[in-house]
């Protein structure tokens, strides 16, 4: 009963919508209501600029991380991935929200920040390189949780240094993110084939938008 509870209270703090309450708060703008209509990190950026952006990033990560750290803090008998799991379907279809959310991305990464520091670089240096090599959130975020689910499985095999055991649960919800945020993306898909997708002005492909 109280591993359900923390559950719960995991879920609870993944459907906090950072993006929306700062726009809110202090733009006078509900990001729900322009750009693509997400409530995550990607549409605060597009909507509220670099410094909203940055704020709700952390604020996504540091959900992801604190729900994935409730069973450690409380020593809880489950794996700590559960409950990253649970705010990433809290972000995804918050309760606050009327179940319309943002992709999770941020906060997956949250989660992995939470379960393995090392593992967390490791991965967030891979979606650094793949911006700067597309200028594409959308077509980053879905490469990198590509090669990330793949990265389970090899890292302990050839680096263990980073990963330092198979844990398969790990992998299993990697790769079921990894199809969950591809299907979220399959509007920015129709959008990339069509040379139509936002470009960030960051990387080799940066938009001209200052």
């Amino acid at each position: 009963m109280k591993e359900v509870l923390f559950l719960v209270i995991a879920y609870l703090l993944g459907s906090l919508q950072s993006g929306v309450w700062i726009g809110q708060l202090f733009y006078k703008k509900d990001i729900r209501n322009f750009g693509s209509g997400n409530t995550g990190t990607t549409n605060t950026f597009r909507v509220l600029g670099k410094k909203a952006g940055t704020i709700v990033l952390f604020m996504d990560i540091l959900k992801g991380t604190l729900a994935t750290s409730l069973p450690i803090i409380f020593n809880l008998p489950l794996n700590p991935l559960w409950f990253g799991v649970a705010a990433i379907l809290g972000h995804t279809f918050p309760i606050f929200g009327k179940f319309k959310g943002g992709k999770a991305v941020a906060t997956s990464a949250g989660m992995l920040l939470a379960y393995s520091p090392l593992f967390f670089v490791y991965s967030a240096s891979i979606f650094i390189i793949l911006l700067y090599l597309t200028s594409m959130v959308s077509l980053t975020s879905m490469l990198s949780a590509l090669l990330i689910a793949t990265s389970t499985v090899l890292l302990p095999i050839f680096f263990p240094a980073i990963l330092q055991q198979q844990d398969w649960l790990l992998t299993i919800l990697a790769a079921s993110i990894t199809l969950f945020i591809i299907i979220r993306h399959r509007d920015n898909i129709k959008r990339i084939k069509n040379g139509t997708e936002s470009r960030v002005p960051f990387g080799l492909n940066k938009s001209e938008k200052k």
